[in-house]
């Protein structure tokens, strides 16, 4: 298992944190192309679940250049990152719901509001007028931002379970925000699974799980970390988890989270280019351009 100070969402940290190893029962390849890194890892049995501290299935991690850093991102990176989406995601499907986590008041926990705000909704369009337009290609897709326990009393789980049940979709996306062990890779980085999402439990808050276990059908999981807990990283800076830094930095520093202090900068562009590369991945066959302009 990762070291247990160390908290992260992202499976390529995990896998990170066990060293040059040979892992039984995980899979792992790099590829860079251009100014973008691409790992992926399979965990592909219990045992290497139990290793990496990650549940069966496949991780995409894509490591990109900050979204701080320039004002958009170029519409290859963002037609790279659709197409891991879409491999993600069953042939042809009938139906997606798209489901934005997170808490919008709270800036580094409102990526998953903010990007299904930039979702292309279009299940209510009939097939008759999507071909009337030239559209006749179009995904149905429906897009709802539940919001946190907090702020409903209900849980998230239970009413993404809920608007699946009456909809029926093929597929649930779930976008939120993550927690990395690294500053480095605070809104850079974009993880996308196939193995769901249990919520909150990037800041020690975790809710029911939403996977193809409770939910009966594929739930592919996106996120961007924006957040690191003081206790990782007091150890990742000093490269040091002996018994000592852990009596220094825990109880408090392992509820303390840490953001960068451009991180509504980073929170916009980021929900812009999830949203974007969503949308390409829901409809291939329509222009980034148009796409951009039908969501504004």
């Amino acid at each position: 298992m990762p070291n247990r100070l160390y908290r992260t969402d992202l499976a390529m940290e995990s896998r990170e944190l066990l060293g040059a190893q040979n892992i039984e029962g995980v899979q792992s390849s790099e590829e860079s192309i251009e100014n973008i890194q691409i790992s992926r890892i399979t965990v592909l049995n219990e045992a290497g679940a139990q290793k990496l501290g990650k549940p069966v299935g496949n991780y995409i991690t894509i490591q990109a250049p900050p979204f701080t850093g320039s004002i958009d991102a170029s519409y290859k990176e963002i037609e790279m990152i659709a197409g891991e989406i879409a491999r993600m995601l069953p042939p042809n499907p009938q139906l997606v719901l798209v489901a934005g986590l997170g808490n919008r008041s709270i800036t580094p926990d409102a990526l998953g509001p903010d990007v299904a705000g930039q979702i292309l909704a279009t299940r209510h369009i009939k097939k008759e007028v999507a071909r009337e337009v030239g559209l006749g290609d179009l995904t149905p897709v429906a897009a709802i931002a539940p919001g946190v326990l907090g702020q409903t009393g209900v849980e998230t789980g239970e009413i993404i379970a809920s608007v699946a049940r009456e909809i029926k979709p093929s597929a649930v996306i779930v976008i939120d925000a993550l927690a990395s062990k690294s500053l480095d890779r605070l809104g850079c980085t974009i993880q996308i699974t196939d193995v769901g999402i249990v919520p909150g439990s990037g800041v020690q808050n975790a809710r029911k799980a939403l996977n193809r276990e409770t939910m009966g059908i594929p739930v592919i999981a996106i996120g961007i970390p924006t957040v690191v807990d003081a206790a990782t990283i007091a150890c990742d800076l000093l490269n040091d988890e002996s018994d000592t830094t852990r009596q220094k930095v825990e109880p408090r520093g392992a509820a303390m989270m840490v953001t960068p202090r451009e991180v509504d900068v980073m929170m916009d562009r980021a929900a812009k280019v999830l949203g974007l590369a969503i949308n390409k991945a829901l409809q291939p066959t329509m222009a980034l351009e148009d796409i951009q302009m039908l969501v504004g």
